[in-house]
């Protein structure tokens, strides 16, 4: 099992829910995160961060962490 953060997806909702185009950038200035550990987040499907991180994106994207984040069953054969 491996948890991904839905970030790309969550940045999506977010436009449709408030007509406001989001970025790494504005992201980033909006969370106080990084954009390079953005860009990590959002490319790299084992990247491991810290619930602060996650509730930084969350209050940024105004959403939950349910909405930001998804367990995936992966077999050992995939690894």
């Amino acid at each position: 099992m491996m948890l991904r953060i839905r970030l790309r997806e969550a940045m999506d909702a977010y436009a449709r829910k408030t007509g406001k185009r989001t970025t790494y950038e504005t992201l980033a200035e909006a969370s106080g995160i990084s954009i390079s550990t953005l860009q990590s987040i959002a490319a790299r499907p084992d990247y491991n961060t810290r619930l602060s991180t996650v509730e930084k994106l969350c209050v940024a994207l105004e959403c939950q962490p349910g909405d930001l984040l998804e367990l995936q069953y992966v077999s050992k054969d995939s690894r």
